[in-house]
């Protein structure tokens, strides 16, 4: 076991890295010495994002221009740059949880200072940029690189897992998968809603977890057919995608991912030779996609109206990012490989992302993929 704490400074310090934080630092080996984002006044408050007026790329270059540093009241140093996160303080460990344009120059610049990396879906905007990482990787083997697919770790999805290993229910015949976000999201105006700094709309922010765990359960899908529209909101990314995927075992898979539902939702059936799974509700910051659940079902033999029993599994406690940073660290003080999370899986998944969006031949076209 490792006889210091590791340091470890967050690069984006919003929802998703305040959260981030409260593993880290419930970890007895882990501990946040600083955090940085663009948003930082010099007094240590941040402009909250809906005041931002700014362009994303203008906050960047008054960061460049303007240095904001100090501690906030929990002594924790703050900055408004990320490149000073890194030269400044000694870290062993780094957490981007930036935009999508950001992430993965800002996780190249950490494994190039010699840290290990944990950074949040999506590896980027586009397939060029993992494999940009992926690069600066292989040069530095001495390093962990993870990505963030906590939906792995939630209880329902691991039981799911468990089943599939053990063979309980033979092969699998097909996925029918949907993700979607309620039209009373604050999606307007917001850089996901821009594809210069997103790359991609709901399927890249959202549904990219529901082709991680099709991908997760069964691996590689080859085929693909898809529609993906942008017709609400009208931006330069898609707010609803519908695609059917089919392996070279044909296995087929169906997603829907939406950011037009008239509320949250999740929910994901799986059919098997021999039973049937269906995972609904998803634990959340939000509390807003349901009770987290997982029906399993076996097939009843000789029945014309199809199985009447089946066990129900509810999930209470969403444990999903502390146990994917309690993985980290353990990683790291034993080093082992990255199995979960790794970038040869963020590859995969980003590029069966590009697959969606490139099957239909329209929405190739209008934005040259």
């Amino acid at each position: 076991m490792k006889d210091k704490q590791y340091n470890v400074g967050i690069a984006g310090y919003g929802v998703v890295g305040r959260r981030r934080r409260l593993s880290i630092d419930n970890h007895p080996d882990m501990k946040t010495i600083a955090v940085c984002d663009v948003r930082f006044r010099d007094d240590g408050t941040m402009i909250p994002s809906e005041s931002v007026q700014e362009t994303y790329e203008e906050l960047e270059n008054s960061s460049r221009e303007k240095l904001c540093v100090g501690t906030i009241g929990d002594g924790i140093h703050f900055s408004n740059n990320y490149a000073y996160l890194l030269e400044k303080y000694p870290l062993d460990i780094l957490f981007v949880c930036l935009p999508n344009y950001l992430a993965p120059e800002v996780t190249i610049a950490g494994l190039e200072k010699g840290v290990h990396v944990f950074c949040e879906k999506p590896p980027g905007r586009t397939v060029e940029d993992i494999k940009k990482v992926i690069e600066v990787e292989k040069r530095r083997p001495d390093l962990k690189l993870k990505y963030g697919f906590n939906h792995r770790y939630h209880g329902s999805v691991k039981r799911a897992r468990e089943i599939i290993e053990n063979n309980e229910f033979g092969d699998i015949l097909n996925f029918r998968g949907v993700y979607g976000k309620s039209i009373m999201e604050p999606f307007v105006g917001h850089w996901r809603a821009k594809r210069q700094y997103s790359g991609g709309g709901i399927l890249l922010d959202q549904g990219i977890h529901m082709l991680d765990m099709f991908m997760y359960f069964c691996g590689d899908f080859e085929e693909v057919k898809s529609f993906v529209s942008n017709k609400y909101w009208d931006y330069d990314v898609e707010d609803n995608v519908c695609a059917i995927l089919r392996n070279k075992n044909g296995t087929m898979a169906m997603i829907h991912s939406s950011a037009t539902q008239w509320q949250h939702s999740f929910s994901l059936e799986i059919t098997f030779e021999e039973g049937y799974l269906e995972l609904s509700g998803m634990l959340s910051g939000s509390k807003s996609y349901g009770q987290e659940q997982l029906v399993i079902v076996r097939r009843q033999e000789n029945s014309i109206v199809g199985s009447l029993n089946e066990e129900v599994i509810t999930y209470i406690q969403d444990t999903s990012w502390n146990d994917e940073v309690v993985e980290f660290a353990d990683l790291i003080t034993d080093d082992k490989p990255v199995e979960n999370g790794s970038s040869r899986e963020a590859l995969k998944v980003m590029e069966l992302v590009y697959k969606i969006y490139c099957a239909d031949t329209e929405w190739r076209n209008n934005y040259n993929l």
